[in-house]
């Protein structure tokens, strides 16, 4: 018996097991939002913008380890998703974004609504394709969940035109696809492994650099056992970071740009750097030629086409991160490290990762009781100084989990990602650590929030400026803040230096604003307000909780490499 399109649409999602699908209506989804609304095993989540809409399908995927599943219309509705594919694409998070498409007929002649949405996205989606005969929509449906999440993971969009939801076809879901071109590595090489482990097993100064794919593989105890029985230092990526608990002995802290002091000091110094699901980008690397300069390097990837793209490496090793881990977990043997470990230990003391205490509320003292009040759950952040201060001092033992926007490092992203992450981890305490600038980005969402009635608590940092950008321009560009300072209005001067008794006042209240969706809100000074508003909000199960944390305009993220410095060279006052 046949059915409609819309009809296998919403059967589709079932086989597939999706209870959770973030769903904005329009004129060419219609149809399938209604078949959608005679079902009760799949819960629509209704954001208010769909950007937000993506990034919470983000931050539900990561939560749950399942695919994020978006529906949204033609046009506006398809090219509003493009920044969340995007950043779902550059940190590998596997997500199927259905878009409606105007009638097949009026393809090619600008009809209302009407984008090549599919070719748009070419670049940042693992496939992307435009139905044309309504007999494949099932087998379509059943790839794009397929390529999703296999293999490295990341976004797949199918645009579904309007006549194919109301056209009668097959109403079989086939049980598997078998895709020609497309066979996801499920094995590792083993003698370039053991090239690999022999290579590590003879250096004297090993260093492990654990990336976001040890995370998305859930690798992480893997990789502490393999650490722990060689004996082997390891230092992470912003992505990285909770590969291994914090609190570990042999974990030295995140590499990079806002890296440890002690971190980078390691990967300049250490003879192998032996990686696992890393991209090596510019954050990381900082000035190629620069780059582990002493070292053989070993890059062990799921995806080929990231090794040796940015830094050519000695050994490579194509592998699933579990996969690999398994192997040299039983192979490993202890290694006498305790001299290599000593000078990084010396590196930590000569310049540890510690903030002045004596300026009144600082940036630590925040992470560091949010650390004690939530010392599990998940943490969410956005992007600016606030995300790398919380990748610098949020401890993450077992079982706590962050998620952050690292390749595209989109502003908007944290709030909305915690609300997807509590809707698909509703038992977990979820944090969202943002900035006044980029919680202003999808402030929209808090209608979704009370809504869903998800208890989230957002920490708002207000600096008063988009403070990244104002880093950099206090220190390599002679205090010129142009479009930073976030009280600027018409009437303050063209060459303002800074804060001053005559700027105006703050826009918006985020306090009254949170208050006027019916969430709870409160702005803090002191560290002991902190503390109560933290634990206030924890126990808090009815609205989100927004503090805003009130901290001082001039904090900087230190240590700091200037784009395109050696890793070597930093600046750490």
């Amino acid at each position: 018996m046949d059915i409609t399109g819309r009809k296998l649409f919403v059967k589709a999602l079932q086989e597939e097991g999706v209870d959770t699908i973030f769903a904005y209506p329009g004129g060419m989804v219609t149809d399938i939002v209604d078949e959608l609304y005679k079902q009760d095993s799949i819960h629509v989540v209704l954001p208010r913008h769909e950007q937000a809409l993506v990034h919470e399908a983000e931050g539900y995927a990561r939560a749950t380890g399942k695919v994020g599943v978006c529906l949204v219309t033609s046009g506006p509705g398809a090219t509003n998703t493009i920044t969340g594919i995007a950043d779902a694409h550059y940190d590998s998070i596997p997500l199927v974004i259905f878009t409606g498409q105007v009638p097949q007929n009026l393809i090619g002649n600008d009809a209302f609504q009407e984008v090549d949405i599919v070719g748009m996205t070419r670049s940042i989606t693992k496939y992307g394709v435009t139905v044309r005969d309504r007999k494949d929509l099932g087998r379509i449906i059943k790839m794009a969940f397929y390529i999703a999440q296999t293999g490295k993971p990341g976004p797949v969009l199918i645009d579904i035109p309007k006549d194919i939801q109301t056209q009668a076809g097959p109403a079989v879901y086939p049980e598997r696809v078998d895709i020609r071109g497309y066979k996801p590595n499920e094995t590792v090489h083993i003698g370039q492994l053991k090239k690999a482990y022999k290579l590590l097993k003879q250096a004297k100064q090993p260093l492990i650099l654990a990336g976001g794919g040890v995370n998305i593989s859930g690798a992480g105890e893997l990789l502490t056992a393999f650490a722990e029985k060689m004996r082997v230092p390891v230092v992470t990526t912003v992505m990285g970071k909770g590969a291994i608990p914090t609190d570990h002995p042999l974990y030295v802290g995140n590499s990079g740009m806002h890296g440890r002091y002690a971190a980078n000091k390691a990967v300049s110094e250490c003879d192998v750097l032996f990686s696992v699901g890393t991209r090596f980008n510019d954050r990381i690397t900082g000035d190629l030629n620069e780059f582990a300069p002493k070292a053989k390097i070993v890059h062990l990837d799921i995806d080929a086409a990231s090794i040796s793209r940015n830094v050519v490496v000695d050994v490579p090793v194509v592998s699933d991160a579990c996969i690999a881990l398994e192997r040299l977990v039983e192979w490993a043997e202890p290694k006498n490290t305790d001299k290599w470990i000593g000078r990084i230990a010396a590196w930590e003391e000569e310049n540890p990762l510690e903030m002045r205490r004596d300026k009144g509320l600082s940036p630590q003292m925040i992470m560091e009781t949010i650390n004690t009040t939530f010392p599990q759950g998940i943490v969410v952040t956005d992007v600016g100084q606030h995300q790398m201060w919380a990748t610098q001092y949020i401890t993450m033992p077992r079982g706590k989990q962050m998620i952050t926007s690292g390749g595209l490092g989109t502003m908007g992203f944290g709030f909305p990602a915690a609300i997807g992450a509590k809707l698909g981890a509703p038992d977990k305490d979820v944090v969202c650590i943002t900035g006044d600038g980029g919680m202003q980005m999808n402030m929209q969402e808090m209608a979704t929030a009370i809504c869903e009635k998800t208890p989230l608590t957002i920490c708002i940092l207000n600096n008063y400026y988009l403070g990244m950008v104002r880093q950099m321009q206090q220190l390599f560009y002679g205090k010129r803040y142009e479009i930073t300072c976030l009280r600027r209005n018409v009437d303050c001067p063209d060459n303002c230096k800074g804060p001053n008794a005559a700027c105006p006042p703050y826009v918006p209240d985020f306090v009254a604003w949170a208050q006027s969706y019916g969430a709870h809100g409160v702005r803090v000074t002191t560290e002991e307000e902190a503390r109560e508003a933290l634990q206030q909000a924890k126990e808090r199960t009815d609205a989100p909780t927004v503090i805003e944390f009130m901290i001082a305009t001039e904090e900087l993220v230190l240590p700091m490499v200037k784009s395109g410095n050696p890793m070597s060279e930093m600046i750490l006052k």
